[in-house]
């Protein structure tokens, strides 16, 4: 089960064309990313605070499929792909509310580093825990 954010577009988010500049979906993947971790419950300042580290993004894979324009609203997903011991990968993706149409997809590699050395380091045995499909999946489905 994916999580779901949704994001409308503003002018400040469309370029002389008029459709969605491409760097922006960047930018829409870390708001839903960052508000599913907040979902299940992980905060990421506590985190950093509590545990000495924090998630950085490493790599990024993104495809863009069709146009999203001034005033369309986007349901923005995350969903985690794969996890390992220092890294995570989410698997993204924007629809058009209005008709479903997948206008961009992509793969964020996530890993965790100690915040103060930026090396990297272990993901706590508890984040792993709550971000796994089984927690995940009981946490965001309504009770």
């Amino acid at each position: 089960m994916a999580f779901e954010f949704p994001i409308r577009i503003y002018w400040e988010d469309t370029d002389a064309g008029g459709i969605v500049f491409y760097a922006n979906y960047l930018k829409f993947f870390e708001r839903a990313r960052t508000e599913w971790l907040r979902a299940l419950g992980v905060g990421q300042q506590v985190l950093r605070e509590r545990e000495g580290g924090m998630f950085v993004v490493s790599e990024t894979s993104v495809k863009y499929l069709s146009p999203a324009r001034l005033d369309d609203e986007l349901i923005v997903t995350a969903a985690l792909q794969e996890a390992g011991r220092v890294a995570l990968t989410i698997e993204q993706r924007a629809f058009l509310k209005s008709s479903g149409t997948l206008v961009c997809q992509g793969s964020i590699r996530i890993g965790w580093v100690d915040a103060h050395t930026l090396k990297p380091a272990r993901i706590p045995a508890e984040v792993i825990v709550t971000l796994s499909p089984e927690t995940a999946t009981n946490r965001l489905s309504p009770s």
